[in-house]
């Protein structure tokens, strides 16, 4: 084997020492898990290890003292020791999926294959992160970046026909105490619609007491799991298999499941009135706290800029989008409603002097 070049040896180091950071934020994961989650984490982290071998061999006497990984690499063992969150592993999936070793000739075909599929992996264990997350969080996130953008753009409009500080001030929390009441109250409704459509569908307890009952002869079971969609030679089939266990049916389980993930009516509801607000009052702060004119407009926007930066990342987090890129659509979104409504305030401002 040729002698390698110092460019060489400083990428290899590199990806050692990635790989050796990867390995511990994988760890680190599995230490704030239990069952088959910690197993799967653990074995990525085996995987990594595997990986950090390979460079070892190619380096040989070379590698010299450990280096600490990238900054990205860093950034989520710091987040893996603190959280160990599902934005932990929406982080880790994005970071699998730009792996430099498909354009790097020695890397090994199997690692560039490994890493590949160990995005996947991180992919679904960050799916089953987001499905653990109630609808009373998803409410929160949606709530705070609509009070964000209704209440600056209504701030704005109002603002943008030229009446007082006063005027503006009023109007902005009136629309912050409408909108809260508004989105608490279609959150409700929404929850509670989707949970009653959840147990119309949800096989009834007493039918699942009576199959123990059932004429094996005829098997009228079968005729359920038709109804359902089944053909006959699957209903069959199945409704064979139910009754030779008579155990619990894994439908009722996927049923309770689907109620937790759309979480209550009244915990949706308290979380989206209490977001919206806390994202509605940004706008108006600067009114509370005195501040007129342009001045009071250019403080507000920045305030809600800010927020809305936060909520598009997080919203690209549990999306497994790029959070920078989401995040700067959020604001282009915000700002640009925003803006439309100041322009046409002026409009019509102008009109009615």
């Amino acid at each position: 084997m040729a002698e390698p070049s110092a460019k060489d040896v400083k990428r290899w180091r590199r990806y050692l020492a990635d790989e050796r950071a990867e390995a511990a934020v994988y760890r680190d994961l599995a230490s704030r898990r239990t069952g088959e989650e910690r197993e799967i984490l653990l074995a990525l982290a085996d995987a990594e290890g595997r990986h950090e071998e390979h460079w070892r061999r190619l380096l040989g006497d070379r590698v010299g003292k450990s280096q600490p990984g990238s900054r990205r690499t860093r950034l989520l063992g710091l987040l893996a020791r603190r959280f160990g969150s599902v934005f932990v592993l929406a982080l880790a999936q994005r970071a699998e999926t730009r792996s430099p070793y498909a354009s790097d000739s020695d890397a090994t075909d199997a690692m560039t294959a490994d890493e590949q599929i160990h995005a996947e992996v991180v992919r679904a264990l960050a799916a089953r992160g987001r499905n653990r997350l109630s609808g009373t969080f998803r409410a929160a996130v949606f709530g705070a970046n609509d009070g964000l953008v209704s209440n600056l753009a209504l701030v704005l409009g109002i603002s943008g026909s030229g009446v007082s500080n006063h005027i503006v001030l009023v109007t902005g929390l009136a629309g912050l105490l409408a909108g809260a009441l508004s989105m608490g109250a279609g959150e409700y409704v929404s929850v509670r619609s989707q949970r009653e459509l959840l147990e119309a569908s949800s096989p009834d307890r007493s039918a699942r007491e009576a199959v123990q009952h059932l004429d094996v002869d005829a098997n009228e079971l079968a005729l359920v799991y038709r109804a359902r969609g089944m053909t006959p030679d699957e209903a069959e089939a199945r409704a064979s298999e139910v009754l030779r266990n008579l155990g619990p049916d894994d439908e009722m389980q996927s049923s309770v499941d689907a109620h937790e993930a759309v979480g209550t009516g009244l915990g949706a509801a308290s979380a989206s009135f209490c977001f919206f607000a806390s994202g509605a009052v940004i706008p108006v702060l600067p009114y509370l706290f005195g501040l007129e004119g342009y001045v009071a407009l250019v403080v507000a926007s920045v305030l809600v800029g800010i927020a809305l930066l936060g909520t598009g990342a997080v919203v690209g987090l549990l999306s497994g989008g790029p959070p920078v890129k989401r995040a700067l659509r959020q604001l282009a979104i915000g700002y640009g409603a925003a803006g439309a409504t100041y322009l046409l305030g002026m409009v019509f401002g102008g009109g009615a002097g």
